[in-house]
């Protein structure tokens, strides 16, 4: 398993009987978790001494329980800084656990990054990152830190918005991101029509959702045919694809196939695992969905 292990202003402190204890910089939280189906004693202070406790409603949904919550607080991640606001259906506006995807994507960038200087000097062309299913921007400050140049689309205006105050408070203004609210598998076969091209492409896509008119979105259905239009987006010198999933039932070596066949016409590799959380008060790990990650093969590898 990938763990996001190296977070300073958030821990899960505990986890027990369907909900799980945060912390996230100086607030308490409590929220649900369907992975959390054991039960033990909840030693720790913070279960009776929350800031926030969201509460799920046997009719679907649920509400935010606020006892000492701000309307909306900051967190950092070595150079990043999150804006965290308590909103529907039990989110913060970031899923920590990604924490590791963004170490790893902006390593894969950093190393392209300085290959390309070595080569061209100041010249060199920035890595051209296509974000998808962007949410609120951590994989797109992550990789905008590291120095690629990249392409933020989501179909919802509020979370794009969001991004962009991420990117403020996060002093990435000035860097090369375009911020877009759009359907990804529309503003796909336009970039292909248009003939653009990405080095590196990231995909978080929900388990269901509506794009920006209506569209519905079923990862089970919608994703094969999403990846392989990507492949048709990738540049002619690769880097990587970054696919994540919290559909509950699909595996990681589903991933992992997935994007060896999608990508099967550009040289390369593919590993897929869980990613999760370590808690704090047992040593253990929450689960919390997988990634896969295909790679391309080193420019002069045998074929």
């Amino acid at each position: 398993m990938w763990l996001a292990d190296k977070w300073k202003d958030y821990e899960v402190l505990d986890a027990s009987a369907g909900e799980k204890l945060e912390r996230w910089g100086d607030c308490l939280l409590i929220r649900p978790d369907p992975q959390v189906i054991w039960d033990t004693p909840k030693k720790h202070r913070g279960w009776k001494h929350c800031d926030g406790h969201y509460h799920r409603s046997s009719r679907g949904g649920g509400e935010w329980e606020n006892f000492h919550l701000p309307e909306q607080w900051e967190i950092g991640y070595g150079n990043l800084t999150f804006r965290l606001k308590p909103f529907s259906f039990k989110h913060t506006g970031l899923f920590p656990e990604q924490a590791v995807n963004w170490e790893w994507s902006a390593g894969q960038i950093r190393r392209e990054t300085r290959r390309r200087q070595a080569e061209s000097g100041a010249a060199a062309e920035p890595v051209r990152v296509l974000n998808l299913f962007a949410y609120t921007g951590g994989a797109t400050l992550a990789a905008a830190e590291a120095g690629a140049a990249v392409t933020h689309v989501d179909a919802s205006k509020g979370m794009v918005s969001w991004a962009r105050e991420n990117a403020a408070v996060s002093s990435l203004s000035d860097r090369p991101i375009r911020w877009l609210v759009d359907d990804c598998g529309k503003f796909v076969e336009r970039e292909i029509r248009r003939g653009n091209t990405y080095d590196a492409i990231i995909l978080d896509p929900p388990s269901y959702g509506r794009g920006p008119k209506g569209e519905i979105w079923k990862l089970e259905d919608s994703i094969w045919p999403l990846l392989v239009k990507c492949s048709e987006l990738l540049s002619s010198r690769p880097l990587f694809v970054l696919l994540n999933s919290y559909t509950t039932g699909l595996a990681p070596a589903v991933l992992s196939y997935m994007l060896m066949a999608a990508f099967g016409r550009h040289r390369g590799s593919a590993e897929a695992s869980e990613i999760g959380l370590p808690v704090t008060s047992t040593g253990l790990v929450l689960p919390c969905g997988s990634t896969g990650r295909w790679m391309a093969a080193p420019a002069g590898a045998d074929a």
